[in-house]
């Protein structure tokens, strides 16, 4: 039988830990036999995860039985895991047992070395500290997981679930995957390459020379802003300006501007009943078009299929929209669009 060995560090994210076991020991084979054997396995017999505190019942030894060595993340990554654990994985990695990581989880992986030259994903708000940490891994925060063979990886909370289905698709195939995302009430197939639902452009992102133009966008970026606009509000020239925002932030100030405004209509799309159009003029887009373009582009869903992921369906000023009166161009544009 397949080996699921979990492997329990102290600070343990509780639902990183939860998922794997719950999914691999419940998934059931077309005969009704069990799919996997999991164990819990650490360094040490005890370990915190927040409020809670877990009996591990294996060692570390237990990697040299397991077939797939499941990862969970830390509440504090940064934390050196220490030398057992790192000698485990890499020896474990050096006889071709699968590993796969759980959101943070990556970082443990990383510190491992065993996503160098590799491109791999963590939870959205890690991943410039992952980056930044292990250069040598080609960090995606774009994507829900990667299947890299041998190695995996996933980000955050509900992608955990999304790349253990992905695993028990791999092993049993499709009938035995169904199975356990009915036994879990959770869709069965969301692609690795579907994107995170990224909250763009944070205000508090960490810049030396910036903060107070970032805010200043913050709070006009609804407007009909040109390059020149930004840079008197910095009180520097246009070149000036392009060299600190690439430098600072990886983009350009437009780039920025942009994401703001996603930010903004992600923001509107979860919590109020406007429709489309109004969102799209409301954050500063002059064209329902384009604010459908980026946002597919940088979200990875329509603003549609990104509402009803929050909500549950189209909000009541979207149905106004599809409805109106000589508007039919507008339906069909967003009935193509979703």
């Amino acid at each position: 039988m397949h080996t699921i060995a979990v492997l329990a560090l102290p600070d343990v994210i509780a639902f990183d830990l939860a998922t794997p076991v719950e999914i691999f020991g419940r998934a059931r084979l077309p005969d009704g036999r069990p799919a996997y054997r999991v164990v819990v396995c650490g360094a040490e017999s005890t370990v915190d995860a927040g409020p809670l505190r877990f009996s591990v019942n294996a060692g570390l030894a237990e990697f040299r039985r397991a077939d797939t060595i499941v990862v969970p993340g830390r509440n504090r990554p940064e934390v050196p895991t220490g030398a057992p654990v790192i000698d485990a994985l890499r020896a474990a990695a050096g006889e071709g047992t699968r590993i796969a990581s759980l959101c943070v989880g990556a970082f443990t992986l990383a510190e491992a070395g065993l996503l160098d030259g590799h491109r791999a994903t963590t939870h959205w708000l890690a991943a410039d500290d992952l980056a930044r940490r292990y250069p040598a891994v080609r960090v995606d925060a774009d994507v829900l997981y990667i299947d890299n063979g041998l190695v995996l990886t996933s980000a955050g909370a509900a992608a955990g679930l999304d790349l253990c289905l992905h695993m028990i698709r791999r092993d049993h195939g499709v009938a035995v995957a169904a199975d356990a995302a009915r036994i879990a009430v959770a869709p069965l197939h969301r692609s690795g390459g579907q994107a995170q639902f990224i909250v763009r452009n944070s205000p508090g992102h960490p810049t030396a020379t910036l903060e107070n133009v970032l805010a200043w966008i913050e709070h006009n970026a609804h407007r009909d802003l040109a390059l020149a606009d930004i840079a008197t509000a910095a009180h520097t020239s246009v070149r000036t300006l392009n060299r600190r925002f690439h430098a600072e932030t990886g983009q350009s100030p437009m780039e920025w501007v942009t994401g703001v405004r996603l930010r903004h209509a992600q923001e509107l799309l979860e919590t109020t009943d406007h429709g489309i159009e109004r969102i799209a003029r409301q954050v500063g887009f002059t064209s329902v078009s384009n604010f459908r373009t980026h946002f597919r582009r940088l979200v990875g869903v329509t603003p549609h299929e990104y509402r009803a992921t929050f909500t549950g369906g189209p909000s009541l000023g979207d149905l106004q929209q599809r409805r109106a009166p000589g508007r039919r161009t507008e339906r069909a544009s967003v009935g193509a669009q979703g």
